[in-house]
């Protein structure tokens, strides 16, 4: 066994077309050399053996593209070498083209029963021979790149797969993050037809996403003192729900004597409930305009005093509540005020006296600015007479036959806002033992 390129002698080789390697597999030297030039001036890397056992050894030591193996030859022929090739090296792995005389048909079949490729006949064209080696390279070439781009895209499957898992795993821990969220929120909000002397109230919570950027609450503020508020945050999502939750754990009394709903009392007697422009004027105070989150928030808050029925209230950019006497139309309230993060200015107090059976109802711009599949909103007339509709019943159903509404006018479209109604009717006036 030899490789003619280390002669001394041997020319430069011309450019090929392609770098394969080529196993010449000859008894005959004569045959072996001429094929070997041949190819090698073609550009091919060529090696070459004189016997079966030879080229076995060969093809364990390196890779070859395509081997030309004689079928008559001396000790083991070139049907036995076939044979041991393919125990290892499968048909589109590694071509033979078996090379044999022109009347030995029963060879050739043998030959393709024991995985050959192709074959030429002896004695050999070269142009033939190379036309076969060219063809069978091309052959090998293109499989091996179709199990190469296959190789690819079944990593690149695993890797999207490993993705999508991890795309799924965050996902469900977000969803459960935003569930728990969400019920921290909704623990903020009054408890269902909430029972205080004097006073019916009921309301309506409805999310446009898991959370909402509206808040709600019903607060006692001392004996006689009833608040209520509904507020709205600039945009949705997390952002709005945090600022939300924010805005409702100031706007509470939960064990703090610096609540923003009460004053000290006189003498270092008990808290007062504090006028709601002042309210509104501390919580703009505690939450002003950033210009990192740029987000406000919409408020309307009101005190109710048992004893004589008189609502105070005030507005900080929010839709007006609505006035509901008892058997007359409702209308909607007076009310000014820049939103909360945006006012320079003290905000305005404004006072409605009651008589039992009078209603107020409060609400998020979710309600009169819900759209149909046209765009079209629902819109503060429909609002009223929804509620003149309503005062005919009971304040829990009033509630319910507006939201019903609302989403009887929507259909099918989509929710674009959170949706949140508040509603309280004086029931009468509430005496305090002397």
């Amino acid at each position: 066994m030899h490789d003619l390129r280390d002669s001394p002698n041997y020319p430069a080789p011309v450019p090929a077309l392609s770098a394969a390697s080529v196993l010449v597999v000859d008894d005959d030297l004569s045959n072996r050399e001429s094929l070997s030039r041949r190819l090698l001036r073609r550009g091919y890397d060529v090696a070459t053996a004189a016997g079966g056992q030879e080229a076995l050894t060969l093809i364990e030591e390196r890779d070859f593209d395509v081997i030309l193996l004689d079928v008559m030859m001396p000790g083991m022929n070139g049907l036995e070498v076939l044979e041991q090739i393919r125990l290892t090296h499968p048909l589109t792995e590694l071509p033979v083209v078996m090379a044999t005389a022109k009347d030995a048909s029963e060879d050739l079949v043998s030959a393709f029963g024991l995985g050959a490729n192709d074959y030429v006949t002896k004695p050999l064209d070269f142009a033939v021979v190379l036309a076969r080696i060219q063809t069978q390279v091309a052959m090998k070439q293109a499989v091996t790149r179709a199990l190469e781009l296959e190789r690819s895209l079944r990593e690149r499957n695993v890797e999207l797969e490993s993705a999508n898992a991890r795309l799924r795993m965050a996902a469900e821990r977000t969803a459960s993050e935003l569930r728990a969220a969400a019920e921290v929120q909704s623990a903020f909000l009054p408890k269902p037809s909430p029972h205080i002397a004097g006073v019916k109230c009921d309301w309506a919570f409805q999310p446009c996403q898991e959370l909402a950027g509206d808040s709600l609450n019903v607060i006692s503020l001392d004996d006689t003192h009833v608040g209520f508020y509904v507020l709205d945050v600039s945009g949705h999502g997390v952002a709005a729900s945090l600022l939300a939750v924010a805005a409702t754990r100031l706007l509470s009394t939960m064990g703090s004597t610096d609540s923003l709903l009460l004053d000290p009392g006189p003498a270092g007697g008990p808290p007062q409930p504090a006028d709601p422009a002042k309210v509104a004027g501390r919580l703009n105070e505690r939450l002003p305009w950033n210009d990192a989150t740029r987000q406000f928030l919409t408020l309307c808050y009101g005190t109710l005093d048992t004893q004589i029925g008189r609502f105070a209230y005030t507005s900080a950019g929010h839709p007006p509540a609505v006035y509901i006497p008892l058997g007359k139309a409702p209308r909607l309230l007076a009310g000014s005020g820049l939103p909360i993060g945006l006012a320079e200015e003290a905000y305005d107090r404004h006072e409605l006296q009651l008589q039992p059976g009078d209603r107020v109802f409060m609400y998020s711009d979710g309600v009169t600015e819900a759209m149909n599949s046209s765009s079209d909103l629902f819109g503060s007339d429909r609002l009223l007479a929804a509620l003149q509709r309503g005062a005919k019943v009971d304040l829990e159903q009033s509630v319910k036959l507006l939201m019903d509404e609302i989403c009887a006018w929507q259909g099918n479209a989509a929710s674009r806002d959170d949706a949140s109604a508040l509603a309280f009717e004086f029931t009468s006036l509430r005496l305090i033992p002397k």
